[in-house]
């Protein structure tokens, strides 16, 4: 009598044999996506912008490109890590600040003073602290060393003692409030309320060629998909996952061994370093520097950008930042006495009506068209070779 050998699991008959095997997980698919999303993206940016736009409308994508580049940290310490930080304009003004203080000396000369010491006629040398920005080695690593050292001794003493939520917001915003005190006091080191301004030359190039501008165009949108690169891997990586955890589960992130001040930490420093190079290649784009651009205001609008976009995608702070930024200059050439409340409507529309922001069209629209699918199976609409196909895909009760 032959004994009989029971089938192994993967011969299974019935439902369960018909149904096909879920396709293998690869990122192969995944980073084609992505190749192809940022080579459309350098297109975009370097091929079409440039033949559509005038030389003036192009200088204003290059302002625009650069509070994106803020949006993408905050999309990190905000959309990953849960960190409302509205006081961004302070790394975005100390990386700023510390570029226009280097191109102001290299304009004055050798030896020479910035004009508006000369014109305050309050000091009769260059301070001490201004002396290393003469030198590029300095000035340059200065942009995104010195704000992420300041986030860095700022996120070490918040999140040891478990400050967040609405604390750490306010926070934040009070420092942007301090640094502005701070520059307008100094009138005769920081030009005050004006700031650095007239700005000429950019590493020995005249930004008043268009030619230069253009090129300084170019650097900046080469610069914005860098940082998105940078970001994507941060993101995708296991320490894009535990920050993640920390802003969904702290408390139990830590019974599991991990630090989260140390977590949220490092979003923060990375965020900072990010606006610190913004600001940096703002300057030679805009050709100024000032405290109305680092206060609180500009601070809330970086934050406003990023949840009309959407806080918890990669694209969607970028997207978010540059409509807002557009919307702006859009609605006070069209409408100069009330353009604020237009913008202000935007914002509420969005946040009350896209709670996931413009990125979230995109998702709202696939799930609805399943949902559609979903009615027409009931209805039967479907042609027969596909309903056969899904109710062999469905198991029998």
């Amino acid at each position: 009598m032959t004994a009989v050998t029971p089938a192994p699991p993967s011969a299974a008959t019935g439902p369960e044999a018909t149904r096909p095997a879920p396709p293998a997980r690869t990122g192969g698919r995944s980073r084609l996506r992505t190749a192809a999303g940022f080579a459309f993206g350098a297109a975009l940016l370097f091929a079409v912008a440039p033949l559509l736009l005038s030389d003036f409308r192009l200088a204003l994508l290059a302002k625009y490109l650069c509070v994106a580049m803020v949006a993408v940290g905050i999309g990190i310490a905000w959309g990953r890590g849960g960190m409302l930080t509205l006081g961004q304009g302070v790394f975005f003004g100390l990386g700023g600040y510390a570029m226009a203080m280097h191109l102001k000396l290299a304009d004055a000369g050798p030896g020479g003073m910035p004009d508006f010491m000369q014109l305050y006629g309050q000091l009769d040398e260059l301070p001490l602290w201004w002396r290393p920005f003469a030198s590029p080695w300095f000035a340059l690593p200065a942009t995104v060393l010195l704000p992420m050292a300041v986030a860095f001794g700022l996120g070490s003493l918040v999140f040891r003692r478990r400050v967040r939520g609405a604390y750490f917001a306010i926070l934040s915003q009070a420092l942007a409030a301090a640094m502005v005190i701070l520059l307008i006091g100094q009138q005769g080191t920081t030009g005050g309320t004006n700031g650095l301004t007239d700005i000429k030359g950019f590493f020995g190039y005249n930004l008043d060629d268009p030619v230069n501008q253009r090129m300084v165009y170019f650097i900046i949108a080469g610069t914005l998909l860098a940082l998105l690169a940078l970001a994507r891997q941060l993101i995708q990586s296991r320490y894009g996952e535990l920050l993640v955890a920390v802003r969904d589960g702290e408390e139990r992130v830590r019974f599991l061994g991990y630090d989260p001040a140390s977590v949220k930490l490092v979003a923060y420093v990375v965020a900072a370093g990010m606006a610190g190079l913004a600001g940096a290649l703002f300057v030679p784009a805009v050709g100024i520097i000032s405290p109305a651009l680092i206060g609180i205001v500009p601070s809330i609008e970086f934050v406003i950008g990023v949840a009309v976009g959407g806080r918890a995608t990669l694209l969607g702070p970028v997207l978010g930042a540059v409509a807002v930024a557009w919307a702006r200059t859009a609605l006070s050439e069209r409408f100069p006495g009330t353009w604020t409340y237009l913008q202000g409507l935007l914002f509420v529309v969005v946040v009350a009506f896209l709670p996931g922001g413009l990125a979230s069209l995109w998702a709202l629209a696939r799930r609805r068209e399943e949902g559609g699918g979903v009615a027409a199976r009931r209805r039967g609409w479907l042609p027969t070779g596909r309903r056969r196909a899904e109710r062999a895909e469905v198991p029998a009760a």
